[in-house]
């Protein structure tokens, strides 16, 4: 089976290097906010093309830190899409903001700007950008958007690291990015963690506080915070597996240009190209089918394993039953829920099971057509 990831293929070079660095971890005896963090913050800092990075427990709380460093709370109201993971409107919620969803464009599936406009009012503090599968695109106008009328850019960078636009790294854009380095990610850890980035030091600085039970110094506590510290061992094991980020993000990108360029199936639809190689760290590759579930099965039958990210949109969580949309509604996002389709994207994926995937996705026909 060729399967959505590549774990069980991890080259052996790293397997050592990460168990090397799991024993020097366990042999300092500091387990916690010690020098694998710091070091991490200031490599990941370099990496993002950013002043500041602060290691936080996951994705999710990086998220709130950096909306409750902009006072953004009860009463606020910060727009993002419906298609994403639930964590993005969760880090809304857990601020004390309440979510709007906007509608995406069907050809990329990331925000729509025309959306969001509708869903601007006085209470509006934030856009959280989400940076899709992996891309980001426009952010001059994203930028523009947000200055013209007077609210915050924040970027949910999950599934973006080291996308670039014009040499600017994202998280970069706007006030502060988020991270997550949940295992599945281009950069993931052995377990939960994140990281947040910025080029204000104001918000570095409140960050590091409110990761840290709102302490200042020891045992002095300026502000109600939260215990969200990126593990000692986890940053260690990122330090070693961002060596290889470079070489990994590389393969993904031949992998996608071998799938623009050889899928041909009038069944289904590729996601519009990005505007520049560097905008696109292809986290995941993303069509759409309207035979999803048929296309799925001949594609397991075929040996293929396939995922789907994601099949309800937002709106129609139950848990966020009643949460407030685009008053023209969010139809491009309900019907990317309903025919979007995840094939193997990973750097371990060789040649020959990349011929596999392509003849696999160009034979299917469905069943009645």
């Amino acid at each position: 089976m060729i399967s959505m990831n590549g774990f069980s293929q991890e080259p052996a070079e790293i397997l050592l290097a990460e168990q090397e660095a799991a024993t020097s971890v366990f042999t300092s005896h500091y387990y916690v906010l010690g020098k694998q963090v710091t070091q991490f913050e200031s490599e990941w800092a370099d990496y993002s093309k950013a002043q500041y990075a602060v290691g936080v427990a996951n994705g999710l709380d990086a998220l709130e830190i950096i909306l409750r460093t902009q006072g953004i709370g009860a009463g606020d109201q910060v727009i993002t899409t419906p298609m994403t993971a639930v964590a993005t409107i969760l880090g809304i919620i857990r601020a004390g903001a309440t979510p709007v969803l906007a509608d995406i464009d069907p050809e990329t599936a990331l925000l729509d700007p025309a959306s969001v406009e509708r869903c601007i009012n006085e209470k509006t503090r934030a856009i959280i950008l989400v940076h899709l599968y992996g891309q980001v695109r426009n952010m001059a106008a994203w930028q523009k958007l947000c200055d013209s009328h007077g609210i915050a850019l924040i970027e949910d960078c999950a599934q973006s690291h080291g996308a670039q636009e014009n040499g600017v790294g994202c998280g970069s854009f706007g006030i502060a990015g988020a991270f997550s380095f949940y295992p599945t990610k281009n950069l993931g850890a052995i377990g939960d963690a994140g990281a947040l980035v910025t080029n204000d030091s104001k918000i570095d600085q409140q960050a590091r506080m409110l990761r840290n039970y709102g302490q200042v110094n020891r045992y002095e506590h300026l502000e109600i915070g939260m215990n969200s510290r990126l593990d000692e061992l986890q940053a260690a094991i990122l330090r070693v597996r961002l060596n290889w980020l470079d070489e990994f993000t590389a393969r993904r990108k031949q992998i996608a240009a071998r799938y623009q360029a050889e899928i041909n199936n009038q069944w289904v639809k590729l996601l519009a190209t990005p505007l520049s190689p560097e905008q696109h760290v292809y986290h995941l590759f993303v069509f759409t089918t309207p035979f999803r579930e048929q296309l799925q099965k001949h594609l397991m039958d075929s040996g293929v394993e396939t995922l789907i990210h994601y099949p309800i949109s937002a709106d129609q969580q139950v848990a966020l039953s009643g949460i407030a949309t685009d008053p023209q509604g969010l139809p491009n996002a309900r019907g990317h829920a309903d025919t979007c389709l995840s094939i193997p994207c990973h750097p371990q994926l060789t040649e020959t099971e990349l011929d596999h995937v392509i003849a696999s996705v160009n034979s299917f026909s469905p069943t009645g057509s």
